[in-house]
């Protein structure tokens, strides 16, 4: 299964970074330090990095690197409006020497014993870390590793900055998506709602894929129904938006909802994909086929998906009564209509052209005036 996007959400970009003011130091902390601080919820790792990605051999050899005495490369922090330090570079190196430590290893909760290949030394090859001695033990918790802790000033209001730094130096191995960054900085209640939702069944019948996609492109989407039926949607002034920067700034404001507004954004999401997939079944986020007559893409349609979910959320929220009778002839007739095809292919981030294809749901597919 495919996310159909349009070319200009694909290349969506945007960089503030003449409208931010940052403050950046340097400070060389212990493995002692730094573990008490990850144990302490002081020192916070970043939501994507929920599986350990390092085998037991690249482990070993950072282990065997700190042993030697050899340099460490620098990580990169950043603190958070509560004090806490967010790791947004470093995260396989901390969490290699909490799990020595600690005696066990992430990946697959085995006892951590430094690997017996070659690539080690030998005085220490195959030894856990109570095996080593005292010195060596020592050695390890004591042994520094330079931070570059960063803080953003201004704008007080959000930390959309956090992403972009995020986005530009993170060293993990692999380009991160945009929702993959997002649950490293704006953690909290409406990140955890997120992958609630994401389980949902109807929702993940709908989206295509039994499994969760590991790049949370999933999750994105649920983002952006909330995202473009919120008031701060209805309020912009400008036309033309980036969702990446919108995605971001929402998520941000959100980031701590309280319980009571949780549960109402979990009814309307839940209340919607139940709604949509009992009258459409696994297809209703599809457009209809460019080659067989009748049939429906296997692509998602982003464009199709908030339509329909904010006009559906929209009219169960009024009390609209449904004419169920007549949805299935009323869809294909929504995706045959001219301008409804153009409003979810061509400049489909601007605000009237998401509007419009809300109204097309609303007045050809649910025949509301």
């Amino acid at each position: 299964m495919k996310i159909l996007l349009a070319k200009e959400e694909e290349n969506d970009f945007y960089s503030d970074d003449d409208l931010f003011k940052i403050s950046s130091w340097g400070a060389d902390l212990s493995f002692r330090e730094l573990i008490d601080r990850y144990q302490d919820n002081e020192l916070v790792k970043p939501e994507i990095q929920r599986k350990y990605v390092w085998d037991k051999t690249e482990a070993s050899r950072f282990i065997d690197s700190l042993l030697l005495g050899l340099p460490v490369p620098s990580i990169f922090l950043a603190k958070t409006q509560d004090e806490k330090l967010l790791i947004i570079d470093g995260f396989q190196r901390i969490m290699t020497v909490f799990d020595f430590v600690r005696g066990v290893f992430s990946t697959d909760q085995s006892a951590f014993k430094l690997s017996r290949s070659e690539k080690i030394n030998s005085r220490w090859r195959g030894k856990s870390f109570v095996e080593l001695s005292d010195a060596e033990q020592r050695k390890i918790r004591n042994t520094t590793i330079h931070a570059i802790i960063f803080v953003q000033q201004h704008p007080s209001e959000n930390d959309t900055s956090y992403y972009q730094v995020f986005e530009r130096i993170n060293t993990s191995g692999r380009t991160l998506m945009p929702q993959e960054i997002r649950n490293c900085i704006y953690q909290g209640p409406l990140n955890d709602l997120l992958f609630a939702l994401n389980k949902v069944e109807p929702w993940r019948s709908l989206y295509g894929n039994k499994d969760e996609d590991s790049r949370m492109r999933d999750i994105e989407l649920i983002l952006r129904f909330f995202a473009l039926s919120s008031p701060e949607f209805y309020q912009l002034e400008q036309e033309g938006l980036s969702l990446k920067k919108f995605l971001n700034q929402i998520m941000g404001k959100y980031s701590k909802l309280d319980e009571r507004a949780i549960a109402i954004h979990k009814r309307r999401f839940e209340n919607s994909v139940s709604f949509i997939y009992k009258q459409f079944h696994d297809t209703a986020f599809r457009n209809l086929s460019g080659t067989m007559v009748g049939k429906f893409s296997p692509n998602f349609s982003p464009t199709i998906f908030d339509s329909m979910m904010i006009a559906t959320d929209e009219l169960l929220i009024s009390g609209h009564e449904f004419n169920l009778s007549n949805l299935q002839s009323n869809r294909l007739r929504l995706l045959q209509d001219e301008e409804y095809k153009s409003f979810i292919s061509k400049e489909t981030m601007r605000k009237d052209s998401i509007l419009k294809r809300v109204e097309k749901v609303k007045s050809i597919l649910y025949e509301v005036d």
